[in-house]
């Protein structure tokens, strides 16, 4: 049962990482290309924890961990560049 739901939940991360590529491409502007980014990290944290239930190790979740806070830092970056033009005040 647990295997069936690993291989649910990777189709579908893997599926919203494809959906998020795609939208990345086609995004007409800065911000819709910003939130697709974010989101598609949000998938690859997603598969990153998946990875590590089916393996059984720990520093999977670690590694997560890490992406996320990267991600995050990356995400007010770049949204605070596009409100102000400029990162360091």
């Amino acid at each position: 049962m647990l295997n069936a739901a690993l291989y649910f939940a990777t189709a579908s991360f893997s599926l919203g990482l494809v959906f998020n590529a795609w939208r990345i491409m086609r995004a007409e502007g800065v911000p819709d290309r910003v939130l697709a980014l974010d989101t598609m990290t949000v998938n690859a944290i997603a598969l990153i924890v998946l990875a590590g239930i089916a393996s059984g190790r720990g520093v999977l979740f670690e590694i997560a961990l890490l992406f996320a806070m990267t991600g995050f830092v990356g995400t007010v970056a770049y949204s605070r560049f596009m409100l102000r033009g400029d990162l360091i005040e």
